[in-house]
């Protein structure tokens, strides 16, 4: 489970970068690569629900995923 892996670890660097008044600028960069890895751990798990949200996610913060 090395993609569920990087995406909590990717969670908890962005709190400590919330908490260390991160600016929005590199949180945003934080987001979008979580989005990334997400997207990784949705297809190895092939849940459909996930990777949907993984895609509403990357609209919202304007990434591309790998499916659109």
């Amino acid at each position: 489970m090395d993609e569920a892996r990087a995406v909590l670890d990717r969670l908890q660097r962005i709190e400590a970068l919330e908490r260390g008044g991160a600016s929005p600028r590199e949180l945003l960069g934080e987001l979008r690569a979580l989005v990334g890895e997400a997207e990784a751990w949705a297809r190895v798990e092939g849940d459909e629900r996930a990777a949907a949200a993984v895609e509403r996610c990357a609209g919202a913060l304007g990434a591309p995923t790998l499916r659109g």
